[in-house]
């Protein structure tokens, strides 16, 4: 065995053999790969899917809770559910410019809280334009959390594992957004009672509020304030066309998740299979995050990126050809595998185009090109579906997922290989 040498000098008697051995375990320790599930990662990511879960209880059934409590007509259903969409979307960017200006834990935390709290706006909400009001609301401390939670995720993350944990931490959402519509319905046909769902939303956003509160996380440098304020602190400009291409995925995403479950009752008599189709998105999200860590832990972002929007093209195509319960299923496992390997590549595409102090920046960019991609696939694919049928509709989502694809190869890929900071 080959030991350190010993020192030299004043301290040399002191050199005794146990303190050797320490010097080599040190240097065993600094071999290692650094860790990846450190304990501040490890709480960001049980806050992040407390985030969605807590969200995903209630959505699947605030349609019914609107109707059977208010009386409330479909079209006013979808205005009222509508604006918590448009305020996240509209509070996004201004999210990316609070964590990048501001300690990012207090931003956290404020913002947290807030997302929290809103939910006890729906326990006492007695008229419909109160509720309306409050889950307009409540749209923007969740817009600015999501934000702010994955911009501290990248932050705890050592360098060398942050491609490979961006890819993990998606499963927070993946899992939540699984399980949360499931348990929802089960627990509503014990109690029969929406506040007991409204409690619980409460309780869990709670919780994920009180484990960011524990988090430890070191000072960093912050952006200055310039005068006047440049479009890039609230957009990331380097990263447009990454946002373009995943626009065109997102639109497509927005077709299909929105009329899902009219089309499969109209035209496939599938009438409780809905449930099912998200299991297996969520199935196929989980299985390709989990198998894409490994190529992004070694760097191969764009191959990544290239392999999940091929996949999920071909899921695309696979329901608007096949009209049966065949493509119909298969679909929704193929989009959620492409998807699953698509999303944390192009997380970590946004992220090695900015600056450290301009993190909040990349991500408020990523999600707010998805969730525009996601409106403008609801509003045109309605027109579709309202003049030339819901077959129109999937075949336009097909096309401008084609578009997005043949953007990525011709250059999207090119334009990040040139231009990335990492």
């Amino acid at each position: 065995m080959i030991y350190p040498p010993l020192h030299r000098g004043s301290d040399c008697r002191k050199c005794s053999y146990p303190h050797r051995q320490a010097s080599m375990k040190q240097q065993d320790t600094n071999t290692d790969k650094p860790k990846l599930w450190n304990s501040n990662y490890i709480k960001i990511w049980c806050a992040n899917f407390m985030i969605f879960f807590s969200f995903m209880l209630l959505a699947p059934l605030l349609p019914l809770y609107l109707s059977d409590t208010f009386g409330t007509d479909k079209d006013t259903i979808g205005l009222v559910l509508s604006g918590y969409t448009l305020t996240a979307l509209l509070f996004r960017p201004f999210s990316g410019f609070l964590v990048d200006s501001f300690p990012r834990k207090q931003v956290l935390l404020v913002v947290y809280f807030l997302f929290f709290a809103f939910f006890a706006g729906y326990l006492v909400a007695g008229s419909l334009l109160m509720f309306a009001i409050v889950r307009t609301m409540h749209g923007a401390p969740f817009g600015a959390t999501t934000v702010a939670n994955s911009t501290v995720a990248i932050d705890v993350l050592h360098p060398e594992r942050r491609a490979e944990g961006i890819g993990y931490y998606g499963l927070s959402n993946n899992i939540a957004t699984a399980l949360a519509p499931t348990i929802a319905l089960y627990v509503f046909q014990i109690w029969h009672n929406y506040d007991v769902l409204f409690a619980i939303s409460l309780a869990c956003a709670g919780i994920g509020f009180a484990i960011n509160s524990t988090l430890k996380i070191a000072p960093r440098e912050l952006v200055k304030p310039q005068t006047p304020i440049s479009l890039d602190r609230f957009f990331l400009v380097k990263g447009f066309s990454a946002a373009a291409t995943q626009a065109c995925y997102a639109f497509s995403y927005g077709v299909l998740s929105t009329y899902i479950a009219i089309y499969g009752k109209e035209e496939l008599g599938i009438t409780s299979g809905t449930g099912l189709f998200f299991m297996l998105l969520a199935g196929g999200l989980i299985v390709a995050r989990i198998v894409g860590s490994r190529s992004l832990r070694k760097g191969l972002i764009t191959r990544n990126a290239s392999f999940g929007v091929v996949v999920s093209m071909f899921g695309y195509l696979l329901f608007a050809a096949v009209h049966s319960p065949i493509g119909y299923y298969g679909a929704a496992f193929i989009i959620g595998f492409g998807n699953g390997h698509m999303f944390p590549a192009f997380q970590t595409m946004f992220i090695n185009l900015a600056p450290n102090s301009l993190r909040g920046t990349a991500n408020a960019t990523q999600l707010t090109s998805w969730d525009v991609g996601v409106g403008a696939g609801v509003l045109i694919g309605g027109i579709f579906a309202e003049n030339y049928g819901y077959h129109a509709a999937f075949w336009a989502a097909l096309a401008v997922n084609v578009v997005g694809v043949l953007a990525l190869f011709l250059h999207t890929n090119g334009y990040f290989a040139k231009n990335r900071l990492r």
